[in-house]
């Protein structure tokens, strides 16, 4: 079955936490198609990326990685048809 999976990454104080989570995105940097990341034009402190992952194992360890790091909530979104 094919699906559209949308995670939503948020990290709190950038400055401390965004290096490790860049890190593990290029580890898994196949397993993203599409990146974006939000923020405000004041440049907070908070950040907002939103990812379309692959559907596969691989993709699913990502997310755990992101999520064992401090400071990072990550939210899924799947879309199955």
């Amino acid at each position: 079955m094919d699906k559209h999976i949308i995670v939503g990454v948020h990290i709190v104080n950038r400055e401390e936490h965004a290096v490790k989570v860049q890190e593990v995105f290029t580890q898994f940097g196949a397993q993203i198609k599409t990146r974006l990341g939000l923020h405000d034009d004041i440049c907070p402190s908070n950040g907002l990326i939103l990812l379309e992952m692959a559907d596969t194992p691989e993709a699913a360890r990502m997310i755990q990685a992101v999520e064992a790091i401090e400071g990072v909530d990550c939210q899924t979104m799947t879309f199955a048809h």
